[in-house]
């Protein structure tokens, strides 16, 4: 049980993070928040999906793969940028430590990159365009990231350093009382105003080019993300540089997504080239095409 206060706001929550047992195999908040944001996000993508010209069922496709591909994806990013924790005393890899995800350690940077990469490889098999497909994941992607950081908040973790703001989140770490930045919940908010403005967008029907949205996702988050990571803790390292590693991924991955945008603007693109509005045979003239004579 862990006390997490908000003195500026008179807050004072008690925080359990186990949900329930079963046996001797504890459920944690954080497992059910983050499966929540999963399923809130597939739904989400399913429903909106014909507006981009992607069916339901090339979503759950795609799902099937970049679900468990997203999870090693994002525990390979920690274990590469924190080797520290999984080598023995002989500085051999420990295996049974990097196998043991039940205890932490996922980077969120790294399950988008291998969900990223998943998608683009069943689209390829689809034969469907990965960037009208990516526009319609970027709306599940931040769903799952506005869920997530609350499963953090329940574990008491991704917080930032000291501060007096009136928001401010009171926490005891090591014995010692702290107040300091509530980074999980600066990330969640600003991804709530991204997923508002891109339902926005969707609702007034203004989306020039297949991969637009994805982009401007990976701006939006790219560019919050690279300043709150400024005010965290727990941020891993570029190896021995002394860069934040998902600071530094955050703004490039924001600049090389404006750039595009920006470039692709340039080219004037036009509406009918958008995946959904591409010329496809109706009900009606399908019903129209002359039957083949059998031989």
């Amino acid at each position: 049980m862990s006390t997490v206060t908000f003195p500026g706001l008179g807050l004072e929550l008690h925080l359990n993070r186990v949900a329930f047992t079963l046996g001797s195999f504890q459920v944690y908040w954080y497992g059910i928040i983050i499966a929540l944001g999963f399923f809130l996000g597939v739904a989400f993508c399913c429903w909106q999906s014909k507006k981009f010209g992607i069916k339901p069922d090339d979503i759950l496709d795609m799902i099937l793969f970049a679900a468990p591909g997203g999870i090693i994806g994002a525990r390979l990013y920690y274990i590469i940028f924190n080797p520290s924790l999984y080598v023995t005393a002989d500085g051999s890899l420990d295996l049974m430590a990097c196998l043991d995800v039940h205890r932490g350690g996922l980077a969120i940077y790294g399950g988008i990159i291998a969900g990223v990469l998943i998608a683009w490889a069943v689209a390829r098999y689809k034969k469907i365009p990965f960037p009208a497909l990516a526009d319609v994941c970027a709306f599940g992607l931040l769903i799952g990231q506005i869920a997530g950081r609350w499963g953090n908040f329940m574990n008491v973790e991704a917080y930032g350093g000291p501060t007096d703001l009136p928001w401010r989140m009171g926490i005891e770490k090591a014995g010692e009382y702290l107040e300091v930045h509530p980074t999980f919940l600066y990330e969640s908010l600003w991804n709530l105003v991204g997923f508002c403005l891109l339902c926005w967008l969707l609702h007034k029907g203004i989306r020039a080019f297949d991969g637009m949205y994805f982009l401007l996702y990976v701006a939006w988050y790219g560019l919050g993300r690279g300043f709150i990571e400024g005010l965290r803790t727990d941020s891993l390292y570029f190896f021995s540089t002394g860069l934040r590693t998902s600071q530094l991924l955050a703004f490039l991955s924001c600049g090389v997504a404006i750039v595009l945008l920006v470039w692709k603007l340039r080219t004037h693109p036009k509406p009918k080239d958008l995946y959904v509005n591409r010329e496809k045979p109706t009900q009606n003239q399908e019903e129209q095409l002359p039957e083949k004579k059998g031989e």
